[in-house]
């Protein structure tokens, strides 16, 4: 025969082939002749990287024949190919010896052409991890099917014990895959981890002897073990590794679902939460399997930020490393420095801080994760790059570590003949070249190791020593010494901040918090210490950190946050020295600690268009029809946008305007979701309302905002005042299986809508909703029409209501009934009115709210307060002066209506000449400065009730421009 030309190979091989060669001559025969040329140069490079092939082939001659007709080696497979392949493999299989002959002679067949691929790169990484995976799925599935009907035939059939209704349910096994085999990405010669389990407790029928069902799926386990491990004349399937499972290698091989959960909630650890990220289902009752990690998943995914990840995962590495010195493993790619484990560590880090929190995170696939990490936690994207290519050569060169002969190693050969054979499979010239690049690659990823995983930054302290923060919190100090420590610090009373410390000490919480809880509260608290007493009022600023400090204890997480993140501790002190909102928003919500990480963030609010992006992309990682956590994504997205405000409020990062868009635009995102949520829900419960014609009507339907809302003016705290209009036939059905009349559905919509708002959940309320605006108050419906708004409008509503519509305006819904809105609201506006009329009903009104809302006059005088709203002078004498001029005017000058807002309205009162330019700019100075601050009074949890001198000089220019106008 004539054997292919080895001169196309570098010359180190050429031995090795003709070695090769005529082994599978002996074999083959002509063998040669069965490929073509371009097949037989890449069966030759196969061969260089490859023993186990030659060996496979020489032991199964007509295996090569059957690849090359079959044109297997040029096409990848799906997960269906391999069990239509196995199940025809082993349809004839009467017992365990002949299921296992047949499972052998498959597995080596698929391994020639995997490893074929692979190394001529016919497949890339990925598919060969995933047809690997897919390959063992089906040879577990497939054994598990016989040997299930072995088992039953042997020991009978295992079902439940009778429910309620006397009804017993056959049980099967649950094989769970986890690791590479969980993830689907198995390599060329993985072991398999594996943990088997059922539903429920029960026994067997049908067999002379009945069998617990436990025991029965041990039995069956172990079948499973033996039929898929044993090494034999015919090799092996997969080697099985059951170390993962509850309690390890000490306990049952399979137990209830009901054990595994009790496991996890009361022993599960660390190192398991990062191994239960690749749980899957492989085999088995799919089903069953499924709702088992549905029950497990809180146990791996918090739903706060879990900053302890970092800790655990130092944890494991420093453990790995050891071993890695114990067994000189440095020249390993999987487990040495810069290897495989320290990228997967990298993603599984951000997957247990925020997995619970980002439901994209919680996937298996490692190259699914990477991806994700700029936008999730802002590492860079060429760091990413970095980690991706990294990976994928790590993985390729361990492929062609294992390719030679088929055994479980990541360690680089030391022999020069394999370290040749290897550098040539990975497609290098030489040795050293393909060491320069493995270098590079292991550099990239220690370094980003490092930054990720790497100790917590220590934060500047000023030489102090945390000995003595420690002496000081563990009560070691005389009381003369600590308070010489706390005022030598800094702090302005050092006996109140002494028995502030004290107390929390004292506490029950600090008391009964268990050992790792004490040990992260020490790794906090002398940065914090050291901080808090370099701001002003450090013991104030020291209260209100210590309720935040009481309220995240049991959930000690938080406190790794801080410790991980100095900037983000920083940023706390300074905040809470600032406001004691601030402070008191934190401790409720802990979980907004987050959002101190990134001061970019932190101090660069979005516009709308980014507000709506950002909202709408968490939507989508919520499943919608968990309306319970979406209410929960909007209250957070909510509490998070909100401390951004007042941290750029506090800072001055933002003037008052923007400060009021920001709350603006923030409640009108949430709006419009919260409106999409609602009217998705009716529209699948009792389909869309429809037109005369029958036909499905637009969704014509929009929420009008009020008051500070309306007037783009909200402050923290604020409830929003809201009406609701529709545009439909209100005698018209809506379309669906449980139709309803439309009028029926636009009020179920909006009480779903303020239900949503309203209700308090975890993550606290939405908005508070006020509805009293609405035609006829609270006796009116919920939702009016259109026509039924104007027509109300026109002849009952009362001149404060026209002063109210002044500053309406449309905050969500259809664009169409929006603009026929806007219409009604100019045409009733700009209705003539007599002046005088006018004059007295709104001073009539005005006087009315400031009795029943402001300050006495007794308390006026005997005190020297003043109610920055309500008083005279205040904030209200503005609005009801601003709302005069536009229904006095607006007949004459649209200019007044065309807007909302005060400032704005304020602006065509002076264009139009109605207030001089002098008064008009007092007024909106005046204005601006009592919201500026109202906004302060309300960080400071104050009320509006201020000493009269603060604003004396405004109050009095107000007064005088009321009385100009209005008297």
């Amino acid at each position: 025969m004539l054997l292919p030309d080895v001169s196309r190979y570098p010359a180190d091989f050429h031995e090795l082939l003709r070695h090769q060669y005529n082994r599978l001559e002996e074999a083959l025969g002509d063998w040669s002749a069965l490929l073509t040329e371009a097949e037989a140069y890449e069966f030759g490079k196969v061969i260089i990287g490859s023993d186990f092939v030659v060996d496979q082939l020489v032991r199964h001659p007509h295996f090569l024949s059957s690849l090359l007709e079959s044109g297997a080696l040029d096409r990848g497979y799906k997960h269906d190919d391999y069990r239509q392949r196995l199940e025809e493999v082993t349809a004839s299989a009467v017992s365990e010896e002949e299921l296992m002959k047949h499972l052998r002679d498959q597995r080596q067949f698929e391994m020639i052409r995997l490893i074929w691929r692979d190394l001529t790169r016919k497949a890339s990484m990925r598919d060969t991890t995933k047809e690997l995976s897919w390959m063992a799925d089906t040879f577990i599935d497939v054994s598990l099917k016989h040997l299930y009907r072995f088992a039953c035939e042997r020991w009978g059939t295992p079902f439940s014990r009778p429910d309620a209704d006397g009804n017993k349910h056959q049980q099967y096994m649950v094989v769970i895959g986890m690791g590479k085999l969980g993830a689907n990405e198995l390599n060329l010669s993985s072991d398999i981890d594996l943990m088997f389990c059922f539903s429920e407790n029960g026994e067997t029928e049908g067999a002379r002897k009945c069998l617990a069902n436990q025991d029965f799926f041990i039995r069956l386990g172990q079948k499973l073990i033996q039929v898929l491990d044993t090494l034999n004349g015919d090799g092996f399937v997969f080697r099985v590794d059951m170390r993962l499972r509850p309690f390890g290698s000490a306990s049952p091989l399979a137990c209830s679902f009901n054990a595994m959960e009790l496991y996890y909630q009361d022993h599960g650890r660390d190192w398991e939460r990062y191994a239960m990220i690749k749980a899957r289902i492989v085999a088995g009752d799919q089903q069953q399997g499924e709702r088992l990690l549905q029950a497990l998943r809180p146990f791996v995914y918090r739903k706060y930020i879990d900053f302890s990840a970092f800790e655990s995962l130092r944890e494991m590495k420093e453990m790995i490393n050891r071993e890695v010195r114990r067994k000189g493993l440095e020249n390993n790619v999987k487990l040495g420095s810069g290897g495989i484990r320290e990228v997967e560590f990298i993603a599984q880090a951000f997957q247990l801080i925020r997995g619970g929190r980002d439901s994209r995170l919680q996937q298996r696939e490692l190259l699914n994760i990477l991806p994700l990490l700029p936008e999730v936690v802002g590492m860079p994207e060429n760091a990413v790059e970095e980690l991706t290519e990294a990976y994928t050569f790590l993985r390729n060169a361990e492929h062609a570590i294992q390719a030679v002969a088929d055994k479980q190693t990541q360690e680089l050969p030391v022999d020069a003949s394999a370290q040749a054979r290897l550098a040539f499979s990975m497609g290098f010239a030489n040795w050293d070249a393909f060491l320069i690049e493995l270098d590079k690659h292991r550099a990239a990823v220690r370094s980003h190791f490092a930054d990720v995983i790497a100790p917590a930054e220590e934060p500047q302290s000023d030489g102090s020593d945390s000995k003595e923060w420690i002496a000081l919190w563990e009560q070691q100090l005389q009381e003369d010494e600590a308070l010489n420590l706390l005022a030598e610090k800094g702090y302005d009373d050092p006996q109140k901040a002494l028995t502030q410390l004290t107390d929390l000490q004292s506490s029950r919480t600090v008391q009964f918090l268990q050992q790792t809880g004490v040990e992260r509260l020490k790794a906090v608290l002398p940065s914090l210490l050291e901080m808090i007493a370099h701001v002003e009022n450090s013991t104030e600023t020291l209260a209100r950190v210590l309720q935040l400090v009481q309220a995240v204890l049991r959930r000690s997480a938080y406190l790794v946050l801080l410790a991980e993140n100095p900037a983000a501790m920083l940023q706390l002190v300074k905040l809470c020295s600032s406001s004691v909102w601030f402070a008191e928003q934190l401790a409720k919500k802990p979980v907004l600690l987050d959002e101190l990480i990134d001061p970019h963030s932190l101090y660069s609010p979005p516009d709308k268009a980014q507000l709506n992006a950002e909202l709408r992309q968490q939507l989508l990682r919520v499943p919608e029809e968990d309306v319970e956590q979406v209410m929960e994504s909007l209250r957070y997205f909510k509490s998070a946008h909100l401390l951004k405000v007042a941290a750029s409020d506090i800072t001055g990062a933002l003037p008052l305007m923007k400060v009021s868009d920001y709350l603006t635009w923030l409640a009108e995102v949430i709006l419009e979701s919260v409106l999409d949520v609602a009217w998705r829900l009716m529209v699948e419960k009792h389909g869309r309302p429809t037109k005369n014609e029958g036909d499905p009507a637009d969704r014509d339907f929009i929420i009008v905002g009020y008051g500070k809302l309306g007037g783009i003016e909200l402050s923290y705290g604020s409830d929003l005042d809201l009406v609701f209009i529709h545009d439909c036939d209100p005698n018209q059905f809506t379309d669906g299986d449980k139709s309803i009349a439309n009028s029926v559905f636009f009020t179920r919509l909006g009480q779903r809508i303020i239900h949503i708002l309203n209700t308090f959940t975890a993550g606290g309320q939405l908005y508070e909703v006020d509805m009293r605006l609405r035609p006829s108050g609270n006796s009116g419906l919920l939702v009016s029409s259109l026509s039924a708004f104007e027509e109300y409008q026109r002849k009952e509503a009362w001149t404060w209501e026209h002063q109210a519509l002044v500053r309406a305006r449309v905050v969500a819904g259809s664009e169409r009934l929006g603009e026929a809105f806007n219409q009604v609201r100019a045409s009733i506006v700009s209705m003539q009115r007599d002046s005088a009329e006018l004059k007295q009903s709104v001073s009539e009104m005005r006087e009315k709210m400031r009795t029943h809302l402001g300050t006495s006059e007794k308390e006026a005088e005997q005190q020297g307060t003043f109610n920055l709203k309500q008083d005279q002078g205040g904030i209200v004498d503005i609005e009801f002066l601003v709302q005069y001029h536009a229904l006095a005017y607006g007949h004459q000058y649209p200019d007044l209506y065309t807007y909302s807002d005060n400032i704005r309205i304020l602006d065509a009162v002076e264009k139009t000449a109605l207030l001089s330019a002098e008064d008009a700019e007092l007024l909106r100075e005046a204005y601006k400065a009592y919201r500026a601050l109202g906004h302060r009074l309300t960080l400071q949890d104050q009320s509006n009730v201020i000493n009269e001198s603060e604003i004396s000089d405004a109050r009095g220019e107000v007064t005088r421009i009321w009385q100009d106008v209005m008297v």
